[in-house]
């Protein structure tokens, strides 16, 4: 570890959080390009994998992250338990994950192997973290603005024994906006994509799809339903297809009734 450049970072980094306020983990600037050859690029950084699985009774992974820049950069690795209950993404200070090294600088063109570690192995069902890497940019000269990079690294910890997902879908109406709803009552994530929703006589009704695709094990996710004046009577049913982890979905989802 470059001490010089650690020393730095550590005292950037308070002045670039009180300039950006608090804001929630999946909202900062994150400039990442997420690519199909499981590869993140952030600027000059890039960190392999960009999603990690650990398989039944493992306690150990690594990230590599390399340093592609012309310079020195710094480096800050957060491990924090990840859940789904309130229906939306929500991350909470754990210590069940233990990060190696937490803080670091690498040179140009260097890598870094950070090692994360379970204190426990999962239990009953899969356990889920977020890995946040930000990288800290050294105090900016006057008039020089510097970007806080971060990087959100999902890792699913699975627990002994076969754990599989089991998504349950249909379409419910809250406050006069329809929702497509999925309850995941299953011990193991699913990422629910590309979702097309078509009436009886073939009309295509749009969702929100700019939210994150997983559904957590014992999760109910929401997405809006924006072609509102479509939607079937209560009671009737809507064709579902959609791309999961354990393959194509198509089935017949019903429309509830309201309250």
């Amino acid at each position: 570890m470059a001490r010089t450049g650690v020393k730095a970072a550590k005292s950037a980094y308070p002045r670039i959080v009180a300039a950006i306020g608090l804001v929630p983990a999946f909202i900062v600037l994150i400039l990442i390009v997420l690519l199909a050859d499981g590869v993140a690029r952030a600027q000059s950084l890039m960190v392999i994998p960009v999603s990690l699985q650990m398989a039944p009774e493992q306690r150990a992974t690594i990230l590599t992250v390399i340093n592609r820049g012309d310079s020195e950069t710094s480096i800050q690795i957060r491990a924090y338990a990840w859940n789904q209950q309130t229906g939306e993404d929500q991350l909470a200070t754990s210590d069940a994950v233990i990060v190696s090294p937490p803080l670091t600088s690498i040179a140009p063109g260097a890598t870094q192997i950070v090692r994360l570690v379970l204190r426990q192995p999962p239990q009953g069902r899969e356990a889920t973290y977020r890995i946040l890497l930000d990288q800290i940019p050294p105090p900016a000269a006057p008039g020089i603005v510097r970007v806080v990079l971060r990087m959100s690294i999902p890792v699913f910890a699975q627990p002994t024994g076969r754990a599989v997902s089991h998504v349950q879908f249909h379409v419910e109406d809250s406050a006069g906006q329809a929702y497509l709803v999925a309850l995941n009552d299953g011990c193991r994530h699913d990422a629910i994509r590309d979702i097309v929703l078509k009436t009886r006589d073939g009309r295509k009704l749009t969702t929100n799809s700019n939210s994150s695709p997983y559904i957590l094990a014992g999760a109910t996710r929401r997405w809006l339903i924006a072609t509102q004046g479509l939607l079937p009577p209560p009671n009737e049913t809507l064709r579902l297809t959609a791309r999961a982890d354990i393959g194509a979905i198509e089935r017949q989802v019903p429309v509830a009734a309201g309250p």
